[in-house]
């Protein structure tokens, strides 16, 4: 083949390559983050009042947060997919009727979803948190809730070392402005450094909207 022809072959595969219509990026991506919820639960962890304005520990974005989580609950319910609500309360005085422990009325629980009490970080130590996700026949976990670097984390982490498959709702998360060394790390940042610590490792991080 002489070189004209070469040329002008080469020219014409390059016109027919961008011609040709690509998918779309964020096609492509929605299907990467279309998580199948077969045999799952949702896991909503501490959504309540002292994260909120007024409360003992304020969080930035806790109702936006607390409104994704919304979404999510109401697409299990929907789909009659099991809920788990996990309740943080003092170890030594349980507070049943401090209204700062109560569920955010944006995430109350309705009749027949199950309310885990925990005393620590992580919502399966001292629980029967594992006991009865073993009797539902969970094996996939949707996980959200506050605060991100402590609960939630630390929840993620032990679900996917007892073999669970965990899906982790980023923006149904919220946490605060940390300090450390004389240097305040922003709450986004705090939010985004443990996402990326878990991600692909002990969680798919998905938003709120990818969840059907």
């Amino acid at each position: 083949m002489s070189c004209a022809r070469a040329l002008a072959l080469a020219a014409a595969l390059f016109v027919f390559a961008m011609a040709s219509p690509a998918a779309p990026a964020d096609a492509a991506a929605g299907q990467a983050f279309a998580p199948a919820l077969d045999n799952a639960a949702l896991l909503i962890i501490d959504i309540q009042n002292f994260y909120f304005e007024g409360g003992r520990i304020p969080l930035a974005g806790s109702v936006e947060a607390s409104l994704k989580a919304k979404q999510v609950l109401e697409a299990f319910r929907a789909a009659k997919r099991p809920v788990i609500h996990i309740r943080h309360m003092p170890k030594k005085d349980p507070a049943t009727a401090d209204p700062q422990y109560a569920f955010h009325s944006n995430v109350t629980p309705i009749q027949g979803e199950t309310v885990v009490i925990k005393h620590f970080a992580n919502a399966f130590r001292e629980t029967d948190l594992a006991p009865r996700l073993k009797a539902l026949g969970v094996k996939t976990l949707v996980i959200c809730g506050m605060q991100t670097q402590m609960c939630v984390e630390a929840a993620v982490r032990n679900a996917a070392d007892l073999g669970y498959d965990v899906i982790l709702v980023e923006d149904a998360c919220a946490t605060r402005d940390l300090v450390f060394g004389g240097t305040t790390v922003p709450a986004r940042l705090v939010h985004t450094a443990v996402l990326a610590a878990m991600n692909g490792t002990y969680a798919k991080i998905v938003t709120a909207g990818a969840l059907k």
